[in-house]
């Protein structure tokens, strides 16, 4: 089936919003509510399913072999990326100005706030630099200067709380949104090519330098489930790694929601640390799992028991690709403890997207109020079309003949997208994960 695929639009320079400085609108559990119908969170969804699209392995005509995309393909990155990474690499550098305080302590070395206070100070002339402030000075200057300035400050992390999370990370890819709105990554390449370089040279590169953060700094987990949750501190590179590895598709096929490319790793083979090492390099998803055998010790199971349990779909990566999606806009963009420090300007607004449907309420559990909203409307942002439900394997399907440790508490699966989950919480429909 051809698809048109829907991309983030690029606005057009001759009728730019006001630029405005972001503000927290999220103050209370309920407002989650307004958000998941908000201009923003559709167009979070789309940013990411564009990128998401873009890295799943393309059929060829001239040969059965399909292409694969990986974070060490040889490219090379436009201007616009390239930008990027030296910013990136400036940001990078102020960890040298800042060496963590010597000195026992578990979690958050204080010096991590000297470094952010670095950051604070340098970041807008970083921002003014090479083609990067070229796009910034064309569009609105100062104004747009500080909208933009906004996401990218609040994707390293929060200084008063010496911790990094998903909420964090969502900041960053918002400010690699603002600037596919602005223009930024216009050039004479195909947009899916230039998505594969935000992807692999961008997004990968921002993790490294976070994961560098993380351990420098020793930063606590923000917002973290604990062992139940799928990564103390990231969830995107699950997302695009997964797509790495699905089967093939053509340029106009949605994604697909099962199998693999020829050549894949076997879904299980994250618990294999020696498999993990060769992949992690090329692919995110075990990219991701190798920092974490970086930083935890035991058991792979007993330390990681979601991604365990996730290991074992049989359906291929394409299964767990769909189920990241309806996992991340459960437990990151229906979260209040994620979602509440996120700032709404003119680039990601707290409008009203005219497509939604009318907003959900809210469930409540025995251990008090949920964060996920139940289905007494839907969404329909145009990225969505999946059900919404908590974080277990219910997003995948039961695996076959996957049996875990005999210490390991097994979650509950359900192949059914209509699948009732913790809390008693219905799910909804969003027109992005499909």
């Amino acid at each position: 089936m051809a698809i048109s695929l829907t991309r983030l639009e690029v606005l057009d320079r001759t009728s730019l919003p006001s630029f405005i400085t972001p503000i927290k609108r999220i103050h209370e559990t309920s407002d989650v509510t307004d958000f998941l119908v908000s201009e923003a969170y559709r167009d979070i969804g789309l940013f990411i399913m564009q990128l998401n699209h873009a890295v799943c392995p393309r059929n060829r005509k001239d040969t059965p072999v399909p292409l694969t995309f990986t974070i060490t393909s040889k490219h090379y990155p436009s201007a616009p990326v390239e930008s990027l990474r030296a910013l990136l690499a400036e940001i990078e550098s102020l960890i040298g100005d800042a060496p963590p305080a010597p000195g026992p302590r578990r979690f958050g070395n204080l010096s991590f706030r000297t470094w952010h206070s670095l950051l604070e100070a340098k970041v807008e002339e970083m921002l003014a630099k090479g083609a990067l402030g070229n796009t910034i000075a064309s569009v609105g200057g100062d104004n747009a200067l500080k909208e933009i300035k906004s996401y990218l400050l609040g994707g390293f992390g929060s200084a008063q709380r010496l911790d990094y999370g998903t909420g964090h990370e969502l900041s960053f890819v918002a400010f690699l949104g603002c600037l596919w709105k602005l223009g930024h990554f216009k050039t004479d390449k195909a947009d899916v090519e230039i998505e594969r370089e935000i992807v692999f040279s961008v997004m990968e590169t921002y993790l490294t330098l976070v994961r560098k953060l993380i351990t420098t700094y020793t930063l606590e987990p923000a917002g973290s489930h604990g062992v139940w949750g799928l990564d103390d501190h990231s969830f995107v590179p699950y997302i695009f790694g997964s797509a790495q590895l699905t089967r093939p598709i053509e340029d106009d096929e949605p994604m697909p929601l099962e199998g693999s490319v020829r050549g894949a790793p076997r879904t299980g083979d994250i618990t294999k640390a020696p498999v993990v090492e060769d992949n992690r390099r090329s692919n995110m998803y075990f990219s991701a799992i190798g920092f974490i055998n970086d930083i935890k010790k035991g058991p792979f199971w007993e330390h990681s028991p979601m991604l365990f349990d996730i290991s074992g779909v049989r359906e291929g990566w394409g299964k767990i690709n769909k189920g990241m999606i309806k996992m991340y806009n459960a437990e990151v963009l229906s979260k209040f403890p994620v979602v509440q420090h996120f700032p709404f300007g003119s680039l990601f607004s707290w409008n009203k997207d005219v497509n939604a449907l009318p907003p959900a309420t809210h469930a409540v559990s025995p251990s008090g109020p949920t964060d996920a909203p139940t289905s007494t409307g839907n969404t329909a942002a145009p990225w969505t079309a999946t059900s919404r439900v908590p974080l277990n394997s219910s997003a995948y399907g039961a695996p076959v003949g996957r049996m875990p440790p005999p210490t390991t508490q097994r979650l509950a699966a359900s192949t059914e997208d209509t699948h009732v989950g913790v809390g008693g919480i219905p799910p909804t429909k969003a027109p992005w994960a499909k």
